[in-house]
């Protein structure tokens, strides 16, 4: 158990986290018969106060991903976030959290469908830094291919799709970087493992377009509109060609659990010079002043834990 990591809310109640148990039988075990968010918490140590961002945009789409896989969230988007609240403060974290809901199949069934099974919805949160540490990351592309649509939704967030994220990362691991970038089954460049992907060339900020199999991420939005709003960088919504990664001047992730990340090498080539580059750099800056309140203009996308 994570330290802090004391309760979770599990059939319909805040309970100690030892009681918030399934059966090895359980539907969504053995077919990944469910979906997820991840949500992050700020601890701002000069207001001693505790934030959730883009807390109602993360339950929102949480709703969305159980639309699309026919799962049923017995709570409305207001319920979901006064639970995490709840939680929260019940937990009481003065250090960064991440935050985990999750609806699941929860039968004892061994039927391989969505429909006739019961649902339910659990949420904990734990203690957590950095997905992966360093200002700075070295990153493959992998051999693995990017699910597309038409397979497993990629706007969604099915539990059973992150068997993709876990072998490429696994395999970017294995051969000595960071992370890895899969390409979509059109050969184009998709995201990260569990993470968008944003290169500049020439001045523009690109990303692959959320018709590209990809999530649609709420920080690559917060990305797109920042880098518009406040650095004045044009920004484009294109498809991305695979050695377009080795000619960028700058390569950078972006996800809620990695943040914003830049990327200084793929495929052991440099990108750009080799160091961070001025945009990253400047939205990392941005982006972490906003997340801990300390940027007013967008204090509304931080939920204090009262």
């Amino acid at each position: 158990m994570a330290p802090g990591n004391r309760f979770a809310f599990f059939d319909g109640a805040i309970v100690p986290i030892e009681q918030a148990q399934v059966s090895v039988m359980t539907n969504a075990l053995h077919y990944g018969t469910g979906c997820f968010e991840g949500i992050r918490a700020y601890w701002n140590a000069e207001a001693q106060q505790l934030l959730v961002f883009l807390l109602r945009q993360h339950m929102e789409r949480l709703q969305r991903s159980c639309r699309i896989l026919s799962l049923e969230l017995p709570h409305t988007t207001d319920e979901l976030c006064r639970i995490t609240l709840d939680l929260l403060r019940r937990e009481e974290f003065r250090t960064d959290a991440y935050i985990r809901p999750l609806v699941y199949k929860r039968d004892a069934s061994i039927a391989v469908q969505m429909t006739g099974l019961s649902d339910a919805f659990a949420l904990f949160a734990l203690p957590y830094g950095q997905y992966i540490p360093g200002a700075a990351v070295r990153a493959c592309v992998s051999s693995w291919r990017r699910v597309d649509d038409n397979v497993i939704p990629a706007r969604a967030k099915p539990t059973g799709a992150y068997i993709n994220t876990a072998l490429a990362k696994t395999e970017a691991i294995l051969n000595g970087y960071d992370e890895a970038i899969v390409l979509g089954a059109d050969g184009q460049v998709s995201e990260a493992s569990s993470s968008n992907l944003f290169i500049v060339r020439n001045g523009t900020l690109m990303t692959p377009p959320v018709t590209g199999d990809i999530l649609e991420g709420i920080t690559r939005r917060v990305v797109l509109d920042l880098a518009r709003d406040e650095l004045n960088v044009p920004v484009l919504e294109r498809t991305i060609d695979r050695t377009e990664l080795y000619v960028a001047d700058e390569v950078f992730f972006c996800g809620t659990g990695v943040e914003i990340k830049p990327v200084i090498e793929i495929d052991r080539r440099p990108v750009g010079t080799g160091e961070v580059g001025p945009i990253g750099s400047r939205l990392v800056q941005l982006y972490s002043a906003i997340v801990r309140g300390r940027v007013e203009r967008y204090r509304e996308w931080c939920t204090a834990v009262a």
